[in-house]
């Protein structure tokens, strides 16, 4: 490697006692080596905690997932579910992709920003007239129900709790399975195989009754064609479901924590709206609702001066290189400016990089945008209310369970 790795140090930001704050476990192993070599249960990998070496591998044409080589050393905790194509390696993942993509063009994108903004002030006029709001279960789930769910899947809203559970349930199942206990990974397979059946019978009302939403054209899709199947659609649902709701909800509710926790940025979010996208651009980066992802080396390639054999397993730590001093000034504090100008930093990685990019990334854009603005905009005394902040014991999703909030 490229840097000695001094023979004391530790990786430790997965311990539970880093769960509020992994950013200066992160910082430690930063500072001392861009690769780390660390083991997931008996998994050996290699920790990626610097950006370069992270985007590096993100972009790379030598990096992928493995499964379908069969060389991946990471359990693959999708396998059951076809559709998946956040598993799949080219050209495959390009196929499914494009069908999903659909639902995320500047039109569809457009169309979806003011039924948003309709949903946000329902759900803030409800919470003005009690007088207090739990930004999770007030705001960002409820919104998250019926932008993914309800909108873009064209499920019934009356099934929101249900979708939440199964949600949270396979979201903390996302984890490396050495990460987990019995218990997470019973209620990971219960809640899909649940999840699932679900979709089934919304597939066999959508063939009856299509709808206009991207579940509808799915299914047309597995109807009209021989590309997809419907045990696909079901699967590509579970995904967009899950994948779709937890980031929404996590960075809605990271975000403005970081907002409430600094004063000065919320009054100059205040003072200049215009502000709202660098902002939400600074939250990913900040403190984002996805902290790592796995790769596989698909050949022999070197990142930095290290070289990789085919198969050879990464962690790539995101959430450290996003709070890389290489890249970004002042890293650790949170500065909604810093996406401004003529020559801002570095792409922040809360969305990923490559090919794998969050599909789904301008429609949560779309949600935190709404919701926080409508909040600062309707609220002018919002502020922190004084209880506990526990967030949840999920590492990959980072996210708190509440966020209380004085009106």
């Amino acid at each position: 490697m490229s840097t000695a790795v001094p023979a004391d140090l530790t990786f430790d930001a997965f311990a539970p006692d880093h769960r509020a704050d992994p950013y200066p476990a992160y910082h430690r192993v930063r500072e001392a080596t861009p690769l780390f070599p660390y083991a997931l249960g008996d998994v050996p990998v290699t920790l990626v905690t610097r950006y370069e070496e992270c985007a590096a591998v993100l972009t790379g044409n030598d990096w992928g997932h493995g499964y379908s080589a069969g060389i991946s050393p990471f359990r693959d905790t999708t396998a059951a579910i076809p559709g998946s194509f956040v598993r799949m390696d080219p050209p495959e993942h390009g196929r499914y992709r494009k069908l999903v993509a659909k639902a995320f063009t500047p039109k569809m994108i457009g169309e979806m920003a003011p039924v948003a903004g309709t949903v946000v002030d329902g759900l803030v006029d409800a919470a003005l007239d009690r007088g207090e709001l739990d930004v999770l279960e007030d705001l960002a789930v409820p919104l998250a129900v019926a932008m993914v769910a309800v909108r873009l899947l064209g499920a019934d809203a009356a099934d929101g709790n249900s979708f939440r559970a199964w949600q949270l349930a396979i979201a903390r199942g996302s984890d490396p399975d050495s990460l987990l206990g019995p218990d997470d990974i019973s209620a990971r397979t219960d809640a899909a195989i649940a999840c699932m059946g679900h979709f089934a019978r919304l597939i066999g009302e959508k063939k009856q009754q299509p709808g206009a939403d991207l579940l509808s054209e799915l299914v047309a899709a597995s109807v009209d064609g021989d590309f997809l199947t419907e045990p696909e659609v079901i699967g590509m649902s579970l995904l967009l479901l899950v994948a779709g709701m937890e980031t929404s909800i996590n960075l809605i509710g990271n975000g403005l924590l970081a907002l409430l926790r600094h004063p000065g940025q919320l009054a100059l979010l205040r003072t200049h709206p215009e502000l709202i996208g660098p902002a939400i651009d600074e939250m990913l980066r900040y403190d984002a609702p996805t902290q790592f992802t796995i790769r596989v080396a698909l050949d022999d390639t070197r990142v930095g001066e290290h070289t990789f054999r085919r198969g050879d397993g990464v962690v790539v730590l995101t959430g450290s290189a996003n709070r890389d001093e290489r890249v970004y000034r002042d890293a650790d504090t949170f500065d909604i400016t810093r996406f401004t100008g003529n020559r801002p930093p570095r792409k922040h990685l809360g969305f990923s990089l490559g090919i794998h990019y969050c599909v789904g990334a301008p429609l949560a854009r779309i949600e935190a945008e709404a919701a926080i603005r409508t909040l600062l905009d309707r609220a002018p005394d919002l502020a922190l209310a004084d209880k506990p902040i526990e967030y949840r014991p999920s590492l990959i999703h980072r996210g708190i369970r509440h966020l209380p909030v004085t009106l």
